[in-house]
């Protein structure tokens, strides 16, 4: 969608010579954000006010932030945080209209470091002459560097422009720490399937919209809520796309079946690049770890239907293999790094079945974090100087003179014995006694939990 349709005006309107462009600096209205007939249905059904938002009700209820900011009562710049289609853009454009103040909206795309200056420097007079307030929409923050986010600072400290910022990102990774403690950092949440099947109904019926144009059968509107995954925009994009088909075929009603020809597959909100990346890996890991193979597997699907690079969850297999099984189920690692193999060899589409395979092995298998809870408290005690010295019996003996410093001296080789396992020191004095490994008892690791004490028993000869 070009940017220039986000803010069409009223052309009686824009008379008045109060306002901006969306991706100039050339005086047009503020007062309403129309779209021509040819727009795209998504713009012409962008709400006209708050009372047309579906959802986000959280921001938009009595006395909550945004509803303060949009009618004029929180004069504080704001960041934008959420999902694709949940109305951004439209909460940005009505910020403006409903207070009466100059907007100006630039994408993160195709501004640089010169055009928001040059923003700045046009509210900065406008301020000065007219007292005229300004705010300054900008589409995909994440997308500026530091250097062009840098240069927001002073305007907005001192408020020469109302900065309204959208990203999909969290903006605790995207946006640099000085803009973000000068920002409301408000969360957007995806629709609700009432939410947009209300969008879809009411598109259907609005003049700005279909205009009653089609019937749509109600599993229709079902299905298009499931393609949508919560996204406003690619619902009616899905729409407005099955209402073509159905004027095309003279049939004048969208079913099922129109909408599953002209749109075969479901929106997944997932970037690579951002926090979904993060928040779907852990939930992927975190459902492993709960044994819920069912979640499991569908976290990985959302990841490879969105791209993600699958060595990096072969990776993130491997390493949950020892953090979170270890030796409750010695085959677990083994299971893992055969996935990693085999999507180095094959790749995807194919890997796919390996990554499943190991997920669907890891999910099951019995759960123990000893492993790692023994090297990470053996890690603290080198770290806190707990080291000491090599006991002499223990070191290295295969040099000329290392007998003369007593080196190797009285060691007692434990396959000398029946059992394999004799009374001797290992650790250095200052260790001896320490317990790193508590083995689980859960699969493998119970007859570990058995073995390791008496081990421990013989080699300390009943002692520590």
């Amino acid at each position: 969608m070009h940017q220039d349709e986000l803010f069409r005006v009223n052309p009686d309107v824009a008379e008045s010579g109060r306002a901006e462009s969306a991706t100039s600096t050339a005086p047009v209205s503020t007062a309403t954000i129309t779209a021509p007939a040819h727009a795209p249905l998504a713009v012409r059904m962008r709400p006209r006010s708050l009372d047309e938002v579906a959802g986000q009700q959280h921001l938009l209820s009595d006395g909550a932030p945004l509803r303060r900011l949009v009618e004029g009562a929180t004069p504080a710049s704001v960041l934008l945080y959420g999902p694709p289609g949940t109305g951004k853009t439209t909460l940005a454009g009505l910020v403006s209209t409903a207070t009466g103040r100059r907007f100006v909206a630039l994408s993160a795309l195709s501004a640089g470091v010169k055009e928001v200056r040059g923003v700045i420097e046009e509210a900065r007079r406008r301020r000065q002459y007219t007292t005229e307030d300004t705010v300054l929409f900008i589409d995909e923050v994440h997308r500026f560097s530091k250097t062009q986010q840098d240069a927001l600072l002073g305007a907005v400290e001192d408020r020469t422009v109302l900065l309204v910022a959208a990203t999909t990102e969290n903006p605790s990774f995207s946006v640099v720490a000085p803009l973000l403690s000068r920002s409301l950092v408000l969360q957007l949440r995806p629709l609700t399937d009432d939410d947009v099947a209300g969008l879809v109904r009411r598109a259907v019926s609005d003049e700005r919209g279909l205009a009653g144009g089609v019937d749509v059968a109600d599993e229709a509107v079902e299905h298009l809520v499931r393609l949508a995954a919560g996204d406003a925009r690619r619902a009616l994009t899905a729409l407005e796309a099955a209402a073509e088909a159905a004027t095309a075929t003279g049939t004048g009603r969208i079913d099922l079946a129109t909408v599953e020809s002209t749109v075969d597959k479901a929106a997944v909100r997932y970037d690579r690049d951002g926090d979904q990346h993060y928040d779907v890996i852990s939930a992927f890991i975190k459902s492993i770890r709960g044994s819920d193979v069912d979640a499991a597997l569908h976290y990985l699907a959302r990841m490879i239907e969105a791209g993600e690079d699958p060595r990096f969850i072969a990776r993130r297999l491997v390493v949950h293999a020892s953090e979170d099984i270890g030796l409750a189920d010695p085959g677990a690692l083994q299971a893992a790094v055969a996935a990693a193999h085999t999507v180095q060899l094959i790749g995807m589409p194919e890997g796919r079945l390996a990554l499943a395979q190991a997920t669907v092995h890891l999910a099951t298998a019995p759960k123990s974090n000893a492993v790692i809870t023994a090297i990470d408290a053996a890690l603290a005690d080198v770290r806190s100087g707990g080291v000491g010295s090599v006991p002499p019996h223990l070191r290295d003996g295969h040099y000329t003179g290392a007998a003369t410093l007593g080196n190797a001296q009285g060691y007692r080789y434990p396959h000398d014995t029946a059992e394999g396992v004799l009374a001797q020191q290992y650790p250095p004095d200052e260790l001896v006694g320490r317990d790193y490994y508590h083995p689980g008892w859960h699969g493998a690791e119970r007859t570990l939990a058995e073995r390791v004490p008496k081990l421990r028993r013989t080699i300390r000869g009943g002692g520590r």
